[in-house]
Parts: C-alpha cells; structure tokens; sequence
C-alpha cells in the first residue's frame, strides 16, 4: 500500500492524497491551491496520475482547497463516484458552479491583456474548468450519512465522523485488507475548534494504524472566547461612529458563525443597532443550506433555535444579491459592517470594498480565518503598507485586526486534547495543511508528551507500507 500527498504536504491548501492498494486507487479530497502568484500556474498542472483509473473519490467536505479540483478531475477522464456526505453535497451544489464562474470570467479577464504584459501567466487565459465541467461533477457525488460503515471496494471500507469544521465536514475512517492483514487509516480533514457555535465538536476516534491529520493551527492557542467578544465590541466602538468594518468571510462556514457571533453580541446587549451587510450571494445560498441542516448544530444552537430569530435579534441585516447593490455599500462613509468573499481577499467583492475601505484610516479590517501564504489577507496580516487592487496602488491606513477567536480550525490544544483521544497512539502520522513552523510545533508536542512517530511529508512524497 501507498500514499502520494499531492497536495496540504507542506502547505495549507490544495488537499490531495491518492492512496493505491492492490488493483485499487482512490483519492482522499481533490483541493484548489489558494493564495500566491503560483497557485494558478500549479492548478493547471496535469494531475500526477491517470483520472481515469481511479476507483473512487472520499471528500472531507466542501470548502474549494479541498474540493475545487474535482471539476478539472472529471474534465480528464474520471467517471466515478465521489462519496460525500449530504450537506457537503448540498454545499457543492453552490461552491463548484461557483468556483467555475470564478475560472471563466479570470480567464476572459487575462485574454484582455496584451500578450506582452501576460508574460509567464499566458496560459492563465484558458480556465482550469468550465461551467459544464461543473456541473457534470454534481452528477458524480454519492451522498452518505455519519457513523455509517460503508463498502467502497474489495476489501476496502470507510465510515465518516463529524469533524466540526463546516457543516458536514468529515473525519475519514478507512479499513484496507490486503490478504491477512488489515490496516485502518483515518484523515482528520479539517477539525473544528471544540466549543465554538452552531456545529458540535469533533468526534473521537480511538484506533489507526496510519493518521493524516492537519496542523494548521498547531504552533499556538485561540484566543478565548470572552477576549475575542471584547476585542470586537472594542474595534466596533472604536470605528463604526466615523467608520466602516471589512471582514473577509469565506461564504461557506465562516459567514454564518460571524452573523452568529454578532447575534450573541446583540442578544447580550453587548452591542446595538449594528448596520450588517452580507454581499455575497453564494453566502445567502450557504445560510439557506446552514438552516436547512440544523440537525447538524450543537445542542446549544438547537435549544436557542438562533437562526430563526436573526430577523428580529439582528434587525438591520442586509443579503445583498446584485452588482448595483453591491456597488452601493461603497457609498457608505460610516457605521456599516460589510461581510464579503473570497476569505483571503484574492477574489469576489471583497476586492472593491477593501479598494474603497483600506485608503481610510477610520475604517477597519476584521481578518476572522486563516490566510495563506501569498495571498492578499496575509499581506495585510504581515503589515503591509501598500498593495494593488485592480491595478491601483493603494496605501494602507486602516486599522488590520486578526480576530483568531473566531477560527473555525483547532487551535494547538484542540489538536493535542484530539490526539489524545486515541487510545493507543497510531504506528504512523503524518501532518499536512500546515506551514512548516505550525507543523514542526505540533509534530514535537505530539512527539514529546505522547510518544508519537510523527513526519511532516513534502509535496509529491510517496510512502509505502509493507
């Protein structure tokens, strides 16, 4: 048996392990880099195998560094299932359409260029993936429930947990039987921070042979809950009477816990009359997915039945759905909270509204989740003081404001108090979606206080096990 770590080895984004048994293989996610001036050239690259021999594809969930290749899977030649659960499936059904819309109209975009200014990104003019290629995809996805144990092939089953990430976000349980001998693998996907609201905690699993778990945030804690509600309350009080509020949100997952956070806010008289506009309309498709699954909250969420009572607990809360509404909010000097997409700030709206916000230093940026390595939010992360927005080169004046409260990812205690659910600890783990100083943090900790046999693979390694 063999695993390949395609992608998440070395690096957050772009997850992709294939995994070859016998005459089987199959693939583990099949993720979009994000972030940085190579992610679309590396998109573009040939998959580092055949599509077309693959057996089967096991998704963790929706969001597109772990999802976003699959149309350009089905677009080279692969024809079979792809097993989800049914709210990632639902997710999909928005994210994927989505994510084409976005290589369409990027690519038409560059063929506007000269060819003399396109240099070594020519090839950016064709999309990694069409609408249609898009929608085939949906076609291929077979949905599954938690906790069932299925069989994907001879000798070979799966089950999935509840991760906690997003909304039907998965733990992947994999047993593999070559002639005597069975191995059980387990990928970890993204794990959610335990305790954080709508969506219950991560499941416990207490057997592998061989884990791939994630690091993301494995060099340090979250801020506590308590801190990061006073730290936002501050930066409202701070900016809103002059200013406005910018938060980057992924529109699946991170939207809806902000809208949440700011509900609870509210309901605890915390803060009032807050002027909350979400202009994102995959978001307001994903917020109607989130009610949709509300089998999925935490025991909290249900009891309180929060979603239901957004209209009257957050009165002034706007979805903005065209480009004419969208481009309003730009005419907005003060008191207003803008949630946009993309997350990282490469793509989406949220590029217009930091193009007018950024220049102003009674405005205010709220970076809520992580920011890969190149992107334009780990730019403004790092300080940066200028940066280019459509082709403007715009000074950095408004306050950046980090509010790792709020992250959907385990923190490093999260990932050790997981780990130590194990009740013997697994021959072999690898740690993936992480850089390497988070990696290396958690790869010691787990090493030093559990006795693990830890390693950090590199892109494009291959393990075998005998």
């Amino acid at each position: 048996m063999k695993i390949k770590f395609l992608g998440a080895a070395g690096e957050v984004t772009g997850s992709c392990f294939l995994v070859q048994t016998g005459n089987i293989q199959f693939l583990v996610d099949c993720g979009m880099l994000q972030g940085g001036r190579e992610a679309p050239i590396r998109n573009r690259q040939p998959f580092g195998f055949d599509p077309s021999e693959l057996d089967f594809v096991l998704l963790t969930h929706a969001h597109i560094d772990h999802s976003g290749m699959l149309p350009k899977l089905i677009k080279a030649g692969y024809s079979g299932y792809i097993y989800a659960t049914g709210a990632t499936a639902d997710l999909l059904d928005v994210l994927l359409p989505d994510s084409a819309h976005i290589q369409e109209v990027d690519a038409e975009r560059a063929s506007r260029k000269p060819r003399s200014q396109q240099g070594r990104h020519y090839g950016l003019t064709t999309p990694i993936y069409y609408m249609a290629d898009a929608l085939q995809t949906l076609n291929h996805i077979k949905e599954i429930e938690y906790e069932n144990i299925i069989d994907l092939a001879p000798g070979i089953k799966c089950r999935f947990q509840d991760a906690g990430h997003i909304l039907g976000s998965a733990i992947i349980e994999i047993w593999i039987t070559e002639g005597d001998n069975t191995r059980k693998i387990v990928f970890s996907g993204d794990l959610g921070q335990p305790g954080r609201p709508i969506l219950r905690d991560p499941v416990f699993i207490e057997e592998a042979d061989i884990l791939v778990m994630e690091s993301t945030y494995g060099d340090r804690p979250h801020r506590t809950t308590n801190s990061t509600e006073e730290e936002i309350v501050d930066i409202f009080n701070r900016t809103l009477p002059k200013g406005n509020i910018i938060i980057p949100a992924f529109a699946v997952g991170r939207t809806q816990e902000v809208i949440y956070q700011l509900l609870q806010l509210a309901r605890h008289d915390k803060v009032n009359n807050l002027k909350v506009f979400v202009d994102s309309p995959m978001a307001s498709k994903a917020t109607a997915i989130t009610m949709k699954h509300m089998e999925l909250f935490d025991e909290e969420a249900k009891k309180m039945m929060t979603w239901k009572k957004i209209g009257t607990e957050l009165p002034n809360l706007y979805f903005t759905e065209s480009v004419e509404e969208s481009q309003m909010l730009n005419k907005i000097r003060s008191g207003a909270i803008i949630i946009s997409a993309s997350g990282m700030c490469d793509a989406g709206r949220i590029k217009h509204h930091l193009r007018h916000n950024l220049g102003r230093p009674e405005c205010a940026i709220m970076i809520t989740g992580f920011q890969a390595m190149g992107s334009l939010g780990r730019r403004l992360v790092d300080g940066v003081k200028r940066v280019r927005i459509f082709g403007e080169e715009i000074n950095v004046r408004a306050s950046i404001h980090t509010i790792g409260g709020l992250s959907a990812h385990a923190d490093q205690p999260a990932l050790i108090n997981w780990a130590k659910g194990f009740k013997k600890a697994p021959i072999h783990t690898y740690l993936v979606h992480g850089e390497a100083n988070p990696a290396e943090v958690l790869a010691g900790r787990l090493k030093d206080e559990l006795n693990w046999n830890v390693h950090i693979p590199k892109r494009e390694e291959t393990i075998s096990f005998n």
